[in-house]
């Protein structure tokens, strides 16, 4: 009977392929539970700071916990996040670099940015949802306006006569703004400004009429009457401020302007790292001490699959398209 010629009896080429062949299929064997066994880098492309930098620290602090391994924070600002989510998605798909990032990053500076370097589409490997914060619409508090519809009364009988500020052309701000105009009929000047703060102070001192911004920037000012909030942009109200009414209650049904944030890989990352990461996040969104923590700042926890996330942005990237082909402006 003849047998098989032991290894060291085999042409050497054939003795490498057999031993890489055996390497590949045990590192694809062990893959799911090694990973990760190195520090993680969580790309952030926003500046320290706000919103963004709770969730993404967070959720950094949440997975170390969970998997084990450092996941630190890289903050890499710059043209509206667009550095640092080109930088990510140029990275190895080994799951040692991950980006948490909002929607302005994916929904809305492609559509402004010619160049901007990677495609929200095919340039990532989608993780998770993580949540979303809606928009709170605040006035200069001597302003006679009790609710949403006095404003637009007012704005419809004087067209251009009332104004609203943004953090910047282009921004979540700015856009909710627009959106706004079309749904209600009106018109009303744009003040960009640079940063949400210096925006928010103007509205307070009577400088500008309103703006739009993240109740975590303006909420104390509402309580303490420096600023009068007329209506949130989500489709249900902030359990933290159940006070404010939505738009969509106030007579612009469907209205809905979110800043979201979401787990993202780069492209052809393995599945059983995105299921891996994926299921850890769900699981951290679960957590009493996370929802708490992102309800005071007025974050909703969204969470869900890979394929979730893919849909979201899709629908957002359509809506928010739609409003910028529409309206009367452009951005550089």
């Amino acid at each position: 009977m003849k047998t098989l010629a032991p290894l060291t009896k085999l042409p050497y080429f054939v003795v490498f392929i057999l031993v890489q062949s055996l390497l590949l299929i045990n590192a694809q064997a062990i893959e799911p539970t090694t990973y990760p066994n190195q520090t993680v880098h969580v790309t952030t492309p926003f500046p320290p700071g706000g919103a963004a930098d709770v969730v993404v620290r967070l959720i950094s602090q949440k997975l170390t916990e969970e998997l084990g391994a450092s996941f630190i924070v890289d903050n890499k600002p710059g043209a509206g996040g667009s550095i640092g989510a080109k930088f990510v998605s140029q990275t190895s798909p080994d799951g040692y670099n991950l980006l948490i990032t909002s929607s302005s990053t994916m929904s809305i500076n492609p559509h402004f940015m010619k160049k901007i370097g990677y495609d929200p589409f095919t340039s990532f490997t989608p993780i998770s949802l993580i949540g979303y914060s809606p928009n709170v619409f605040v006035v200069t508090p001597n302003l006679p306006f009790k609710n949403i519809q006095e404003f637009i009364a007012a704005a419809k009988a004087s067209p251009g006569k009332y104004n609203f500020a943004s953090n910047g052309p282009g921004t979540s701000s700015h856009l909710t703004g627009e959106l706004f105009q079309q749904s209600a009929g009106i018109e009303l000047l744009h003040v960009p400004y640079k940063g949400a703060s210096p925006a928010v102070v103007d509205v307070a001192g009577g400088q500008v009429t309103g703006l739009f911004a993240a109740f975590a920037s303006v909420g104390p000012l509402v309580k303490s009457g420096k600023l009068k909030a007329l209506g949130v942009t989500s489709l249900k109200r902030m359990e933290i401020a159940p006070q404010i009414p939505t738009l969509n209650e106030s007579g612009l049904p469907n209205f809905e302007s979110l800043q979201w944030w979401a787990v993202y890989g780069p492209a052809n990352m393995p599945a059983s790292i995105q299921n891996k990461l994926n299921e850890a996040v769900n699981k951290i969104l679960k957590q009493p001490e996370t929802k708490a923590r992102f309800a005071e700042e007025s974050i909703f926890v969204l969470g869900g699959s890979p394929e979730d996330l893919k849909t979201y942005l899709r629908n957002d990237y359509n809506k928010w398209g739609k409003v910028i082909s529409t309206g009367k402006f452009t951005i550089n």
